[in-house]
């Protein structure tokens, strides 16, 4: 089955699902584009769904096509700042380096991104904290996506010889418990409130002894 356009040019059934798809993820982009505007200049709890409609000017019954709440909207803008991160994670597992190497380097990234992206603008953090305290899904799916990461460098680094023989799964949580006070928002922000003897470098060097 085809359908014409205005332009009397032909396209199949499928090119027309494509583009009600494309429609979708771009309305769906601006709308979360305009939520992270509004988040960050007026914080999460003092935005509603009505003021992102008025942000685009559009209705808020247009904003629930596509979101079923703010808290919709505010667990897609999660997922969206956290794959952010996740990519690092792969980027640098992917590397040729060490696993120890590799292991310090994102540990070390993550507490950077925490630091600076999260912890620079306290808007950003409020998301975040909202997020993690009310335990929606997304945190949970993060988390077990950068242990799965971690748990196949580690295995790689026990193939290697770097690490003793052991159960990588049960590594990589441990790893993480470990490195926890490097990644976590709230814990990030004490650790960089408080002057510690400490720096990041010396508890991942710490953690990484514990896998040898």
């Amino acid at each position: 089955m085809k359908f014409v356009t205005r332009h009397s040019k032909a396209v199949t059934a499928m090119d027309t699902t494509t583009s009600f798809d494309e429609v979708r993820r771009e309305n769906i982009t601006r709308i979360l584009d305009a939520a992270e505007r509004l988040f960050k200049h007026y914080g999460y709890t003092k935005t509603n769904v009505a003021d992102i409609a008025r942000d685009l000017g559009m209705s808020p019954a247009n904003i629930y096509r596509f979101f079923s709440s703010k808290a919709d909207i505010h667990q897609a803008l999660c997922r969206r700042m956290l794959a952010a991160s996740q990519q690092v994670a792969v980027e640098i597992a992917a590397r040729k380096d060490s696993a120890c190497v590799r292991l310090r380097d994102f540990i070390l990234a993550q507490f950077k991104i925490t630091a600076e992206t999260m912890l620079a603008d306290k808007k950003v953090h409020e998301m975040v904290v909202v997020a993690m305290e009310e335990n929606w899904p997304v945190i949970e799916e993060h988390i077990e996506r950068i242990r799965i990461v971690i748990e196949r460098v580690i295995a790689e680094g026990i193939a290697a010889e770097e690490f003793r023989e052991q159960n990588a799964a049960l590594a990589a949580e441990n790893f993480m418990s470990a490195t926890i006070l490097l990644c976590h928002p709230q814990l990030v922000a004490k650790c960089l409130a408080e002057t510690r003897i400490g720096k990041p470098e010396d508890l991942i060097d710490f953690a990484l002894r514990g896998l040898k």
